[in-house]
């Protein structure tokens, strides 16, 4: 794509402009009714502020920086991107860097629906980019942009049940995706689905309804008691042969990660004594623990597992920048949304390994030293950029580092899931 000279120029201009400072990136998922992922919509922190709510101008810059450094392709895994726009960016020709085809630009809902900003739309449009409108609430004057609109974002708790229902009254007929935006509960997630709403933006699939004093499920036991005698040093390699060959579907996992190319190993291996000769006893938990995780999260959304891949490689890769042993925080990351995969409270599962009193404290939140690394990645999905500064600064974990090894963490985690499930 050829584009135009204006472009070339600001895009020139972006690293001195933005010399200095760091930049977070930061991804949510939109799930659809079967809990698949249809697209991510991308967060993005320049300086002290959010980058789409302070000068729109600076604002867009660091938008299309940040975008061309990390790469859509990258952080959304070849999914829809959905991106925030001023309206700098949607009326200027910076917009034309980022690829049409897997690109959703949202108009915020604070933009005036101008003469000017409705051509720019309907431009952007006829170039192929689809269009989003952000924590919409209806307006008579956003009819010309309801007619160019692909998908509709709706604040679920903010615009409440009588706001939601005359909305979708409005659009019915449209061929327009509703997207129900903020959805933390099952509760909630129930009620946008009987409302009719199609996509879904929020963390709802990852805080599934625990019992109280809710148990391990029985068939997942095997899989808790492998991870228990996979931390212990040295490896009881006949024990652990024994318990994972019980299991075939695991053994099969277990076997293509290490096969795969996520992994490097140089040479084929058909049983598990060979894959830990090959590989070592630590390649090997980390290997073991991804099967596991696969197996627990069976019949649960991907993107939980996905979730747990990006957070255990994480933390693994900021591990020694801590001086924090890089196996038990990888161990870490994972585990931390087994709760999810198990739908068991954390306090239950950390019972049943055998983890350093540190570490069981990390997992259960109490915000001690080994638990900084998860705390930094969990603050940084939800875009909370303030804690995650908090975080850094309290500890040795710099911001452009940690991004590179965040976004060297989704790039893997996509190559091992492609693996594992």
């Amino acid at each position: 794509m050829e584009m135009q000279a204006p472009a070339v120029e600001a895009a020139g201009d972006l690293a001195h402009e933005l010399a200095g400072t760091f930049r977070y990136v930061a991804r949510q998922p939109i799930l659809d009714l079967r809990g698949r992922v249809h697209g991510y919509e991308l967060l993005f922190r320049s300086g002290p502020e959010p980058a789409f709510r302070g000068d729109g101008d600076l604002a867009t810059r660091t938008m299309f920086d940040n975008t061309v450094m990390f790469g859509l392709e990258r952080l959304t895994g070849m999914l829809p991107a959905f991106v925030n726009c001023t309206e700098e960016a949607l009326t200027g020709p910076m917009v034309h860097m980022l690829p049409p085809g897997m690109t959703v630009l949202e108009i915020l809902e604070d933009l005036e629906p101008t003469p000017r900003l409705i051509a720019a739309c309907r431009s952007l449009k006829e170039a192929g980019f689809r269009l989003a409108l952000d924590d919409f609430e209806w307006r008579p004057e956003f009819e010309p942009l309801v007619a160019l609109a692909d998908y509709i974002k709706v604040d679920f708790v903010k615009l409440g049940a009588a706001g939601r229902q005359e909305l979708l009254k409005k659009i019915r007929g449209n061929s327009i995706c509703m997207i129900a935006e903020k959805v933390e509960t099952h509760e909630e997630y129930k009620q946008a689905c009987k409302e009719g709403f199609k996509l879904f933006q929020g963390y709802y699939f990852c805080k599934p309804v625990l019992m109280k004093n809710r148990k391990i499920p029985g068939n997942r036991i095997p899989q808790i008691e492998i991870l228990g005698v996979l931390q212990r040093d040295p490896l009881d390699l006949k024990r652990l042969s024994r318990l994972v060959m019980r299991d075939a579907s695991l053994t099969h996992r277990l076997l293509r990660l290490v096969n795969s190319p996520a992994f490097a190993v140089r040479q084929e291996v058909s049983s598990i004594e060979a894959a830990l000769l090959a590989v070592g006893d630590d390649a090997f938990r980390r290997m073991a623990t991804l099967a596991i995780a696969s197996e627990l999260n069976a019949g649960q959304p991907a993107e939980i597992l996905r979730m747990a891949f990006i957070r255990g490689r994480f933390c693994e890769l900021a591990a020694a920048g801590c001086e924090l042993d890089a196996e038990e925080q990888y161990l870490a990351g994972v585990l931390s949304m087994f709760p999810a995969m198990l739908r068991a409270p954390m306090d239950e599962l950390v019972r049943s390994l055998p983890l350093r009193k540190e570490m069981r404290l990390a997992l259960l939140g109490h915000g001690n030293r080994e638990g900084s690394l998860l705390q930094w990645v969990e603050c940084l999905e939800r875009g909370n950029w303030a804690a995650c500064d908090k975080i850094a600064s309290a500890g040795c974990l710099k911001a452009e580092i940690a991004m590179r090894h965040y976004s060297d963490a989704v790039e893997w985690a996509e190559d091992a899931l492609k693996t594992a499930v």
